[in-house]
């Protein structure tokens, strides 16, 4: 655009200044007595306590749309606690207790005149030699004959369950322990094997009619076995528990 000023802008300007008076520059304006200094003062910024006195203390920035507030007795959710893991080894406490007036049918591990089958995985056989170890010392206090007790050997955990099944159709066995071993390792392969290997004994037990009982390791690191190396025997004494229960049965059932 060009700067002309367009027809009768000069005149405007004019009538202007003649209402303002003349200009006079900045440096030369007077000043009364006594506004020298305050005009400095002004000029100088106000020193640091004053300036935080002058801010308001109860200032909040105003929110922005779409901010929710978190109310000052909820933490967010990033920092709640996480739901803490039983500690290894321990178990809810108490016993369970049936009120009077029911009949009440419970089994001991009492292993008297009972055939025992063991089915054992050889992978990670360190482990599951002690677990064997574990399970045969048991059988002895429960007073199973060592030639009662017949022991199968699978090449790993995942074979126990078809090891079990074999072993229960034989009927020639009260019940069935099955003991093996399975360690986490950085690929998937440590919960396919579990999950089958539960799966797959829980199978056996309901397909024969025959206790199968879980005495399987499933550890995140080889060093965790010597804390657990006893369930072998606690293996034991749920198979022959549900062997003796499963007798009481038939027991009254032909009664």
């Amino acid at each position: 655009m060009s700067e002309e000023r367009w027809p009768g802008e000069d005149r405007l300007a004019g009538t202007e200044q003649q209402a303002l008076g003349p200009e006079v520059a900045e440096e030369e304006v007077e000043l009364a007595p006594g506004e020298e200094e305050l005009a400095e003062a002004e000029a100088q910024p106000a020193p640091l306590e004053e300036q935080i006195e002058d801010e308001d203390p109860e200032e909040t920035p105003e929110e922005e749309p779409g901010d929710t507030p978190v109310p000052e007795d909820e933490a967010p959710a990033e920092e709640d606690e996480l739901p803490r893991l039983r500690a290894p080894g321990q178990h809810a406490p108490g016993e369970l207790s049936v009120p009077d007036g029911y009949s009440v049918v419970s089994g001991s591990a009492d292993g008297g005149r009972r055939a025992v089958g063991i089915v054992v995985s050889r992978f990670n056989g360190d482990v599951t030699h002690r677990l064997l170890e574990s399970a045969l010392e048991e059988l002895e206090v429960a007073g199973v004959a060592r030639e009662a007790v017949t022991v199968m050997q699978v090449p790993g955990a995942f074979e126990l369950p078809l090891g079990a099944m074999a072993l229960a159709k034989t009927r020639r066995f009260a019940c069935i322990v099955a003991l093996g071993c399975v360690i986490r390792g950085e690929t998937p392969h440590f919960d396919y094997v579990a999950n089958e290997a539960a799966s797959g004994l829980q199978l056996a037990a309901l397909e024969t009619g025959i206790p199968v009982s879980f005495g399987v390791l499933t550890l995140t690191s080889g060093a965790q076995a010597e804390e657990r190396v006893g369930k072998g025997a606690e293996a034991v004494r749920s198979a022959l528990e549900m062997a003796d229960l499963f007798s009481q049965l038939r027991a009254s059932a032909t009664a």
